[in-house]
């Protein structure tokens, strides 16, 4: 009866060591091309960083509000505890329930634990035996070896396959930041330029506007100019006529006159006005005195009249 012996300890070192590799995530598995490779330059977005800790700080809020809302038992009153019970509709025999019960012992005074006795399985199955003939175990250094080249030799090229990527990408990094550079200067000189331009057209248009408004001017002074002549010209004979019309309808005045016919002459007339009103109270009041004084001796005379007639 033949049978094969269990691997050896290298072999079981070295599927022990494939197991680990296949189980790493380091070890790159499939197409290194497809991957997403990040530039040299590429940091984390702090605002996105910060909005990440804004979620999750808010799903914690959310999740500790849910907890306090959330319905729980009420504690046990003082001598009473709180049981698991079954809430289904329907009730179910619940049969794996341990079985307990108490016991009590009393142990002796000072009474030493007992070593704990080594832990010896039982055995179990049944003992066999074979017979291994010369040449039929297995040579590890000798099977193993194809293996190991092939390993050896995968590896080594993955790993030159990967520093060539790592090269084509360097240099291919080299060549965008070459040809960034070269826009960037283009882009400066193309703005320098553009801004000249623009320069040179404000500077253009501000000429004209300048030229067109001294035109204008020129033209409003010739204008002006002709207008001047045209109205000496024609009041030329128009002033005279004018002044003596204007004089005439009493327009031009002597000062000296206007103010004594205007100033004057009007208090002259209001004192003399006052003169007579006073003049003609006073001999109103003479004119009542005398009156009086005449009644009076009027009187006296009829009273010394009448007493001679009656005698």
């Amino acid at each position: 009866m033949k049978s094969h012996m269990p691997p050896s300890r290298p072999s079981l070192r070295l599927l022990d060591l494939l197991q680990r590799s296949t189980a790493d995530r380091r070890v790159v598995r499939g197409n290194t091309y497809a991957q997403l490779i990040l530039p040299l330059t590429a940091q984390p977005d702090p605002v996105e960083i910060q909005r990440a800790q804004e979620a999750r700080r808010r799903a914690l809020a959310k999740k500790r509000a849910k907890d306090l809302l959330r319905p729980r038992t009420p504690e046990p009153v003082e001598g009473r505890k709180n049981i698991e019970v079954q809430t289904e509709l329907y009730l179910e025999e619940l049969s794996d329930h341990v079985e307990e019960k108490d016991m009590e012992c009393q142990t002796d005074a000072f009474l030493d634990r007992p070593p704990t006795p080594l832990f010896i399985p039982a055995k179990t199955g049944v003992d066999v035996s074979t017979q291994i003939l010369e040449g039929e175990l297995f040579d590890f250094d000798l099977e193993v070896k194809p293996l190991l080249e092939v390993l050896i030799g995968k590896t080594v090229e993955q790993a030159l396959l990967e520093v060539m990527e790592e090269e084509e990408l360097a240099s291919l990094r080299a060549q965008q930041r070459a040809f960034e550079e070269l826009r960037n200067a283009e882009l400066a000189e193309a703005q320098r330029l553009e801004e000249q331009e623009r320069r040179h057209r404000e500077e253009k248009e501000r000429r004209k506007q300048q030229q067109r408004e001294k035109l204008l001017k020129e033209k409003e002074t010739a204008e002006k100019v002709a207008a001047r002549a045209f109205a000496q010209q024609y009041l030329a004979d128009l002033i005279p006529s004018v002044f003596s019309s204007l004089r005439d309808n009493g327009y031009f005045y002597d000062p000296v006159e206007r103010d004594v016919e205007t100033v004057f002459i009007p208090w002259v007339m209001d004192e003399v006005e006052k003169t007579l009103k006073k003049n003609e109270l006073g001999r109103a009041i003479l004119d009542m005195l005398i009156r009086d004084v005449l009644g009076k001796r009027n009187d006296d005379f009829k009273r010394l009249e009448n007493p001679h007639k009656r005698r």
